[in-house]
C-alpha cells in the first residue's frame, strides 16, 4: 500500500516538472526577461502591451457601483493581514528553533511582480499587490502549520481532506498506533537533517 502511494506520488511531482516547463515554454513566447527579482519583456511586446492599457479614470468610471462600495471592505483586510504576518514570523522565529524545524523563507512565499506588467494601471497594480499578498501569506502560513502538524501530529484523518499540503502524505495512517509510536521520532529528526543539509535557507 505505501508503496503504491509513494509510485502515485513520484508521478505527481513528475508532472509537476512537466508542467513547469511548459511554463517556461509560455513565459518564452511572451519574451519575458527575468532579471533577480525583476521581470521584463521585450520592447515591441511593451509596446503591444501598453496599447491594451485602461486607464485608471476608466477603469473607475467603468466599475460596477456595488463593487466600489465593497472595496472598503476588501482593502479592510491589510489590518488582519499584517497582524497575521507578524504572528507567523514571530511564532517560528521562537518556536521552531526550539524544536529543531528549519524556518519557512518568508520571500519564498510573498512574491511580487505583476507591477512589472505594462498593461496594468496603477489601481489594478495596487490590487494585484493586494491579492499577491493575501495568497502569498496563506501559503506561508500553511507551510509554517504543516511544519509545526509534522513535528506534533503527523497523523491522516481519517476521511478525504481536501487539497492536503505536501507534507501530509508523509504522516501516519489514521488508528496506525504502532507506526506513530515508533515512527515520530523518525519523521521530527527528518527536520534536522534538512537543518544540517540547508543551513539557514531551510527546507522547502
Amino acid at each position: 500500500m505505501d508503496y503504491r502511494i509513494n509510485e502515485l506520488i513520484e508521478r505527481i511531482k513528475a508532472l509537476e516538472e512537466e508542467l513547469e516547463t511548459e511554463f517556461e515554454k509560455k513565459r518564452e513566447e511572451f519574451h519575458l526577461i527575468v532579471e533577480e527579482k525583476r521581470v521584463r519583456f521585450a520592447r515591441e511586446v511593451v509596446e503591444q502591451q501598453r496599447r491594451l492599457k485602461t486607464g485608471a479614470l476608466r477603469y473607475i468610471a467603468e466599475a460596477q457601483p456595488l463593487a466600489l462600495l465593497s472595496a472598503p471592505i476588501i482593502y479592510a483586510g491589510f489590518i488582519p493581514f499584517l497582524l497575521l504576518d507578524f504572528f507567523i514570523t514571530t511564532y517560528q522565529a521562537i518556536c521552531f528553533p526550539i524544536y529543531g524545524i528549519p524556518k519557512v523563507r518568508r520571500r519564498d512565499y510573498l512574491v511580487f511582480d505583476r507591477e512589472d506588467l505594462p498593461y496594468l494601471n496603477v489601481i489594478e497594480k495596487f490590487n494585484c499587490f493586494y491579492c499577491s499578498y493575501a495568497n502569498g501569506l496563506a501559503t506561508y502560513l500553511r507551510e509554517v502549520a504543516a511544519r509545526t502538524e509534522q513535528y506534533w501530529c503527523p497523523i491522516k484523518h481519517a476521511r478525504r481532506i481536501l487539497a492536503p499540503h505536501t507534507r501530509y502524505s508523509r504522516f501516519f495512517e489514521y488508528g496506525d498506533a504502532e507506526s506513530f509510536r515508533k515512527g515520530l521520532e523518525r519523521l521530527r529528526a527528518e527536520f534536522e537533517r534538512n537543518n544540517g543539509k540547508n543551513g539557514k535557507k531551510g527546507e522547502r
